[in-house]
């Protein structure tokens, strides 16, 4: 009986293969295209108590041996995710990387299909890795809006003109600067005192 199971859209239910004590794999074949995976637990096996499990994205470099990014996790009150792995595919290692797990599946033959593996741990320490990639996700999310919102204020105050240079033209709607740089103030003042602020 198989413990875990993933779905990728448009494909059969793939299961997991036991490859150590605590640890189980699949394979994801042809992955070039594959953006997200949820991964789950079937119900037929609990967690032992106490514990949880930790999963992983593996996808192979061309001269590198395989390196094991952690998505996330499944626990007893967390029995599927979904996981974004477009951004993981074959780019340099990232901040998920675990060194001491970065073989913990074992070896991977360099092709285009990838791997999920999912190591079963105490859910303590599940859950203190996992909190980590979350983190990590949400500091990454605010770095980015700051980046794109600093672009944006630097690219429309690179067109601002005085009152004065203006040319009238009734088909035009004028902003002052001022209103886009409070905005842009508000926004990042928003984003550090709520990170998820704009999801709601």
């Amino acid at each position: 009986m198989n413990m875990f199971g993933a779905v990728v859209s448009g494909r059969l239910v793939q299961s997991f293969e036991q490859v150590g004590e605590a640890q189980f794999v699949t394979t994801i074949h042809d992955a070039d295209n594959i953006n997200h995976i949820v991964v789950f637990l079937t119900g037929t096996i609990p967690f032992p108590q106490g514990m949880g499990g930790l999963v992983y994205f593996s996808w192979p470099e061309p001269c590198a041996p395989p390196t094991w990014q952690l998505l996330g996790h499944l626990a007893e009150d967390k029995p599927s995710a979904i996981f974004k792995i477009s951004s993981l595919k074959k780019g340099p290692l990232g901040s998920g990387d675990v060194g001491p797990n970065m073989n913990t599946f074992g070896g991977q033959l360099f092709s285009h299909n990838a791997q999920i593996g999912i190591s079963v741990e105490p859910i303590l320490q599940v859950q203190q890795q996992s909190a980590l990639v979350t983190s990590q996700t949400t500091s990454n999310f605010m770095q980015f809006c700051q980046k794109m919102l600093e672009n944006f204020l630097n690219y429309a105050s690179s067109f601002g003109v005085t009152q004065a240079q203006m040319t009238p033209n009734p088909n035009e709607t004028f902003i002052p600067l001022s209103v886009l740089q409070s905005w842009y103030n508000n926004f990042e003042r928003r984003l550090q005192q709520n990170p998820n602020f704009w999801r709601t």
